[in-house]
């Protein structure tokens, strides 16, 4: 029987969505299920992706095999960019039957696979494809990464009504405590915004608060 998968996005660049991945995976894994991490496209590395590596540091776990064997890891780039322009100055294309048959060995392997993705969900993979597109392709669950900076509640938003145009589904809206404003007022007038904006057109959906680590 094949695992969970959930695909990590963000409202943003820079707004936890690595940080939330390792997070939830730790929290899930204590809470007893055979969690892994797995990175759908990694830019701006060579051979090791540095957004595994930050998810086994805070898992507080060692590689996985499956780390080695690069199954997490199926597609890396050198230049730190959005992937359509990556994947042109490395001159070479995504291989994505790759990445599929990664995510799918982890999924009989693991009872939830956080797939993390590439910026956020308009983040283009390809000229011709968005990353919102791949994941509507898989009907693959959102946990959609917020913060209470300001401006986030547009952004939130926006990503949100992808989203319900594409049908699909919002798993949790992680709010990261990380990324506040520096401005308490703003922090928690974002938080009870879009706590009550989940609830009324989202759910369903879970909200979770992401607490600072040290």
């Amino acid at each position: 029987m094949s695992g969970q998968i959930y695909f990590v996005s963000g409202i943003d660049t820079e707004i936890g969505k690595t940080y939330a991945t390792g997070f939830l995976a730790k929290l899930w894994t204590e809470q007893g299920k055979k969690v892994i991490t797995q990175k759908l496209i990694q830019t701006g590395n060579a051979d090791i992706s540095e957004d595994i590596e930050k998810h086994r540091e805070i898992m507080g776990q060692g590689w996985f095999q499956e780390d080695h064997d690069k199954l997490t890891m199926p597609e890396i780039f050198s230049y730190p960019a959005s992937p359509h322009l990556a994947t042109r100055l490395d001159n070479r294309e995504i291989d994505f039957q790759k990445i599929e048959n990664a995510t799918k060995t982890l999924a009989e392997r693991f009872e939830i696979v956080l797939l993390e993705g590439a910026g956020g969900l308009m983040v283009p993979l390809t000229t011709s494809l968005l990353t919102i597109d791949y994941v509507a392709q898989h009907q693959f669950p959102v946990i959609l990464v917020t913060s209470g900076r300001l401006g986030s509640i547009n952004h939130t938003l926006l990503s949100l009504e992808a989203l319900k145009s594409r049908g699909l589904k919002l798993h949790a809206l992680v709010y990261n405590l990380k990324d506040e404003s520096k401005d308490p007022l703003i922090s928690q007038d974002t938080s009870n915004f879009l706590k009550d904006y989940l609830a009324i057109h989202f759910p369903e959906a879970k909200w979770i608060e992401l607490a600072k680590m040290n």
